[in-house]
């Protein structure tokens, strides 16, 4: 059963929050953060992304930017930019993008349910982005950022937290430039903190929908402090990290797309025709962007029209990975029609999340990629069903919207 309990929480002090709130560090490259903080010396990338503060020779992984980060921070925290929470607390935290709100507990979960699976995974991870956050959430003694996780929806937890908010102030409430406003309730009552913890130890899993560097860079750092306290007793703030549990009825996954560079030796015409030979039925769709409005249906822009690619019933595998959109399009075409045999690596293909719009791949299309591929995006019980089976998902997979701000909470170790 699921821990998720109450922590003594840094956040922005008063009037701080909005300057203070920023993108997760992993959805931008350096020279975009430089841009992103630029008269802002408030910005949490000051504090996630370092290294816009040291001279632009220093690698971005050098033991001065982490030291950098963990300066920056102490300081916001002497200035009174950001504060200690006096006591442990719950948070609810609240994100309304295009009309849609998803709501969650803000709390920190259990470095051995990682560990045995409590805590579910579905994506691989590579070493060196563990590597990073490793060290900067060693360094600066705290998870900086959250995870973020989800659970099948419970009746009971939703009905709490609707109660809560409904009778209390916000902590802050703001709306940033991207148009996504943050709301956050702060939760002190002991009794309504022990509801929540009771109620959670009910939920027999908890999965990471976006995060699985982050979660496996905390998971490491709680191992290596345990091993420097061999008498630790488990309570210690090491043996947890921060995260926001969303219910799944609250989550949209958005598609992630596919463009190519070009069409493997092939004419476009001899293209469509050898997809027509593996079974798939082509529907030429003209000049309007074509969205797929249904599992195993795809969208392909080349040469100036959009074409429909339906994948029949009788070449859909009866396995809940090859069955995934994202890997019919890799094994039906991407590999052997278009000869991307490892789309990690790959460098003719590229992947572009749907929050860009079709007229993303288009523009694409007409510039450096000679097809593009539209993808019905994964269903949140897909995904969970992948976890719960120990599987992988394909990469790139998922994009989830919207981002979770850092710097609204941390958690010291």
């Amino acid at each position: 059963m699921a821990t998720v309990k109450p922590f003594r929480a840094v956040r922005p002090g008063e009037g701080y929050a909005e300057r203070v709130a920023a993108l997760p560090y992993d959805v931008m490259n350096r020279q975009e953060a430089v841009c992103m903080a630029s008269g802002n010396p408030y910005s949490f990338l000051h504090v996630s992304r370092a290294e816009i503060d040291v001279p632009s020779q220093v690698d971005q992984y050098s033991a001065e930017v982490y030291e950098k980060g963990k300066e920056n921070l102490a300081a916001f925290i002497s200035k009174g930019v950001m504060v200690r929470e006096p006591k442990p607390v719950f948070y609810v935290y609240r994100q309304v993008m295009g009309g849609r709100a998803q709501t969650g507990i803000v709390g920190c979960v259990a470095v051995d349910e990682y560990e045995d699976g409590t805590i579910k995974k579905h994506e691989l991870t590579r070493v060196e982005k563990e590597v990073d956050r490793i060290n900067h959430f060693d360094v600066c003694n705290a998870n900086t950022e959250p995870v973020f996780l989800t659970y099948r929806e419970d009746k009971r937890i939703k009905s709490l937290t609707e109660g809560f908010i409904a009778n209390h102030e916000a902590e802050y409430d703001f709306t940033l430039a991207d148009g996504v406003r943050h709301v956050l309730w702060r939760i002190a009552d002991d009794n309504v903190i022990g509801s929540i913890s009771n109620l959670f130890r009910e939920i027999p899993s908890l999965y990471i929908a976006d995060g699985h560097h982050r979660s496996a860079s905390a998971y490491k750092v709680g191992v290596k402090r345990r091993g420097q306290n061999p008498g630790y007793d488990g309570s210690e703030e090491f043996n947890f990290f921060m995260a926001v549990v969303f219910p799944d009825t609250d989550l949209k996954i958005y598609d992630y797309n596919r463009a190519v560079k070009d069409l493997n030796g092939n004419t476009a015409e001899g293209f469509i025709g050898k997809i027509r030979d593996i079974g798939l039925t082509v529907e030429e769709k003209g000049k309007e962007a074509y969205a797929p409005e249904r599992k195993h249906v795809f969208g392909m822009f080349l040469d100036g029209s959009w074409y429909k690619l339906s994948v029949p019933e009788q070449l859909i595998p009866d396995d809940v990975i090859e069955s995934l959109d994202v890997s019919l399009l890799q094994d039906k075409i991407l590999g052997p029609l278009l000869g991307i045999k490892d789309p990690r690596t790959d460098k003719r293909i590229d992947f572009i999340g749907g929050i860009r719009g079709l007229s993303e791949l288009e523009k694409r299309v007409g510039s450096d990629m000679k097809v593009a591929f539209a993808v019905h995006p994964v269903d949140i019980g897909d995904l969970l069903k992948v976890s719960d089976n120990g599987k992988i998902m394909p990469p790139k997979s998922t994009w989830f919207e919207p981002k979770l701000a850092s710097g609204l909470f941390l958690h010291e170790l």
